[in-house]
């Protein structure tokens, strides 16, 4: 039987889910418009019929195993490139989105409604902030392969103090024809820039990622 306040629940998921999907899709993000929609009508659609099949006393034992399901997918969002870890806020976005379902399919409107607001407040304004942040403090973590037998851990650490960068040696490892150097750097985004251009442009430097 379809109940006429089911398919409230459902017109509200697919708009709450439309919100949030646009702004992933417009950041271009591996969770689009369509993929959000989905998981914010799917969590809906799992509580009310949680609710259905398990009335007052047991409503919550079907919606309680979304936690589960959402983070399989948001772990398929999350990837490793090189050094670096992307993916998280999308994986998060897709856990917020799925609470948002689960509020709306609970009849929880307003609060859908205020967790909706404050999820495009910190996709979109806290993404300004963030870049303002990141301008001023930046880290990256390196991973240096440089040619020959030669310590070049020395003109490496000169570089960073010169550019008033901080930095930690993570590891330092030796190969054949090559050594092969971890850095943690922090500081201001430019300087780190000028830094890897250091290191692009010296020809003791085989490669390096970051």
């Amino acid at each position: 039987m379809m109940y006429p306040d089911d398919v409230i629940k459902l017109i509200l998921a697919v708009v709450v889910g439309g919100l949030i999907g646009l702004e992933r899709e417009y950041s271009s993000k591996a969770a689009g418009f369509r993929s959000i929609v989905l998981i914010c009508i799917g969590s809906t659609l799992f509580t009310v019929i949680s609710q259905h099949l398990g009335g007052t006393a047991n409503g919550d034992r079907i919606a309680a195993n979304i936690i589960t399901g959402i983070g399989f997918i948001g772990a398929g969002v999350v990837f490793k490139d090189g050094v670096s870890i992307t993916g998280i806020t999308t994986a998060s976005s897709i856990w917020a989105t799925a609470a948002l379902g689960m509020a709306i399919g609970g009849g929880h409107y307003i609060l859908a409604f205020e967790g909706l607001v404050l999820v495009i407040i910190v996709l979109s304004l806290f993404e300004f902030l963030e870049r303002q942040v990141d301008r001023w403090h930046q880290v990256r973590s390196y991973r240096i392969v440089v040619n020959g037998d030669t310590d070049f851990s020395i003109e490496l650490e000169a570089r960073l103090a010169e550019l008033s960068l901080s930095f930690e040696k993570k590891r330092r490892m030796k190969s054949d024809n090559s050594r092969v150097y971890t850095y943690d750097v922090s500081g201001k985004r430019d300087r780190i820039e000028q830094f890897s251009s250091f290191l692009m442009n010296d020809s003791s430097v085989q490669s390096f990622e970051c």
